[in-house]
């Protein structure tokens, strides 16, 4: 199968507009709809069935920066599932900080936590704003390596602002 952007007849990038999407989308979807196979051999119908589910997938991703980001890492083979990921002892050392201010934190007092959190995001997408809006993704070793740096940071990240909510 070809990957979501050739399906959407986009380039790749790691920002995408979602009124295209949107439209790209529901043409395909009429376009390759199940029941307009019906009286098609039985390879026609699986293809149309499995076009469906690819475009399901490929919506479910646009709508997800975060997740977009990993599939666009993953289509330049710089993200495998599962794999372990060692971010920055100075990061990890960060969040451990942020996680201890947590523990000793009395309730209704998230704020100044949310703010550390926030500037660290900031940073964060500091380092890879260039690249989250250039269209067509140009992959190099550097872009791909920063964006994979932003994508673990931000889980982290993610995950410590749900715990403060």
């Amino acid at each position: 199968m070809e990957n979501y952007f050739d399906l959407f007849e986009i380039p790749i990038q790691l920002k995408v507009d979602p009124s295209t999407i949107r439209s790209r989308f529901f043409a395909l979807s009429r376009q390759f709809h199940p029941d307009f196979f019906v009286n098609r051999s039985a390879d026609e119908q699986q293809e149309a069935l499995e076009r469906t589910a690819q475009l399901n997938k490929a919506w479910k991703i646009f709508q997800q920066p975060d997740e977009l980001i990993r599939y666009v890492l993953e289509l330049h083979g710089a993200w495998t599932a599962g794999e372990k990921y060692e971010l920055s002892p100075d990061f990890l050392m960060e969040v451990m900080e942020i996680n201890e201010s947590m523990m000793d934190m009395e309730a209704g007092k998230e704020g100044p936590l949310q703010q550390q959190v926030a500037t660290l995001q900031e940073q964060m997408i500091g380092s890879v704003v260039d690249y989250l809006s250039e269209t067509p993704f140009i992959p190099t070793p550097e872009k791909l390596s920063a964006l994979k740096e932003y994508y673990y940071r931000k889980k982290y990240l993610d995950r410590i602002l749900q715990g403060l909510s």
